[in-house]
């Protein structure tokens, strides 16, 4: 799935001038405000990665979100903000202080390019991952099992001792 859902979108965004907004969608409902937005003629993307499910004893690819409830939409200079009040599935747009806050065009740019080429894995027991940040950067361990959705219990040798560590999930890679 691409990062700008249609080409046009993505002309346009590159072609007039103006700013990226983070916009809050309602629940579950994404997929749904980017199709509205779309069809209104706003640039928008919606940062996917490709995460593996098992599904009845297969593994299936399925594509999430990398940020579930939010996307980001391009407004123009002096574009009207009414007609997102009134859209399916936007439940605002992300403002401090009663103003929204631009966010910057490489930031964009940079979320597309990664979550492009991600794939968030399903690790078995007994693989052997390292793990990249939290204090334990560089640290080979051996993965256990998930803890929840999010994290991983992993065992490793710590003082001559092995030690269970839960970390979250895109702390670790496949050694």
């Amino acid at each position: 799935m691409p990062m700008i859902s249609t080409a046009a979108a993505q002309e346009s965004t590159v072609a007039t001038t103006g700013e990226w907004y983070l916009v809050q969608c309602k629940p579950r409902q994404d997929e749904r405000a980017e199709e509205n937005l779309i069809r209104q003629g706003y640039g928008c993307s919606r940062p996917t990665c490709r995460r593996e499910r098992t599904l009845r004893g297969q593994m299936h690819y399925a594509e999430e979100s990398l940020f579930p409830g939010y996307l980001f939409i391009h407004m123009p200079e002096g574009a009207n903000w009414a007609p997102l009040r009134s859209t399916r599935g936007v439940a605002r747009v992300v403002a401090f202080g009663g103003r929204p806050l631009a966010v910057g065009h490489e930031l964009i740019m940079q979320l597309q390019s990664r979550a492009s080429t991600h794939i968030i894995a399903k690790f078995n027991p007994g693989d052997k991952v390292t793990i990249l940040d939290q204090g334990f950067a560089g640290i080979e361990s051996i993965f256990m099992t998930m803890d929840g959705e999010e994290r991983v219990i992993l065992l490793i040798n710590l003082m001559n001792r092995q030690q269970q560590i839960s970390l979250p999930l895109a702390s670790i890679a496949n050694r």
